[in-house]
């Protein structure tokens, strides 16, 4: 017998239908659920989708994820009820983000933009990405995605995970990283752990003029501190994520030295829903065959 899995959209009914032991049916975020749901044991949330409708999943035994993060879900997630991430699906462009912000950067790219909406022929050298040090924290699969495309600029990365392994130093470690550091990249969830895990410790360890890369969630770096960096002009920072979000109007950040902040787009590119839903797909087969999910949360993450 077919499992019922709620899916918030065309792309995921497409993705979905003809998967072995699979039926998908379609709702809409924000209206009332179709009355198949009462037999749904699978949800896979939308946009504006909250923790409201678990109580009319009287079934339910799984939610799956199109995001990366979790931080969301933990905590509202029924007893009995597995909770999978999209692991997989958005860390090719994370990490191009990454990249592409980092050459920005060095090469002062929006100097020369202004250069030529000024119509001004404004030639000067400029820093480069090569030979820098990176520290990359987070060693899943957005980090190692980052690591295979940093490494090609030479840059020499080293990878830091909540626990060590082979090729990957312990965070316990980091602070004795941080002085030697170019650039600091967060790639962390956001747990208990990781909550204010950038301090103003954290930051002074670093050296002048490093780059702080913030692709995590927000409230991994203490803003205050990073404002107390950013005045001085000491640190650089490039932020995708920030705490508050959205960055409110009037917000200090705005107008802080030295950080480049975009709107949380570091995955928000074409073919996104393409790339959830493949994942997705995966781990319902492995789900409906017997398996538990490859991208199992367990604990906070």
């Amino acid at each position: 017998m077919a499992i019922t899995v709620l899916v918030p959209d065309d792309d995921g009914m497409a993705a979905l239908t003809g998967i072995d032991g699979v039926q998908p049916v379609k709702y809409e975020p924000g209206l009332p659920l179709p009355e198949a749901a009462v037999d749904a044991e699978v949800l896979v949330p939308g946009f504006g989708v909250t923790a409201k409708v678990l109580s009319e999943l009287p079934k339910l035994r799984l939610i799956q994820l199109r995001s990366a993060g979790a931080e969301e879900w933990v905590d509202v997630v029924p007893p009995g009820v597995l909770l999978s991430t999209c692991r997989g699906a958005h860390g090719g462009s994370t990490a191009e983000w990454a990249v592409a912000t980092l050459l920005s950067l060095y090469r002062e790219l929006p100097d020369f933009q202004a250069a030529h909406a000024d119509g001004e022929w404004r030639p000067h050298g400029t820093d480069t990405l090569q030979g820098k040090r990176a520290v990359i924290v987070g060693a899943g699969d957005v980090g190692r995605q980052l690591e295979r495309r940093l490494t090609p600029f030479d840059v020499r990365v080293t990878m830091v995970g909540m626990t060590a392994r082979e090729g990957v130093r312990g965070v316990d470690e980091t602070p004795s990283l941080l002085p030697d550091a170019d650039i600091v990249v967060l790639l962390v969830p956001l747990t208990s752990r990781t909550r204010g895990m950038v301090d103003a410790g954290f930051l002074a360890a670093m050296p002048d003029g490093g780059v702080l890369v913030n692709a995590a969630r927000g409230p991994v770096v203490d803003t205050d501190a990073l404002l107390g960096e950013l005045a001085t002009r000491r640190l650089r920072a490039i932020l995708d994520v920030t705490d508050p979000e959205p960055l409110p109007e009037g917000h200090p950040l705005w107008t802080a030295p030295n950080v480049t902040i975009t709107p949380h787009t570091g995955g928000f590119v074409n073919g996104r829903l393409a790339r959830s839903y493949t994942v997705v797909a995966k781990e319902l087969e492995r789900y409906a065959g017997g398996e538990l999910p490859e991208n199992l949360v367990h604990g906070e993450y």
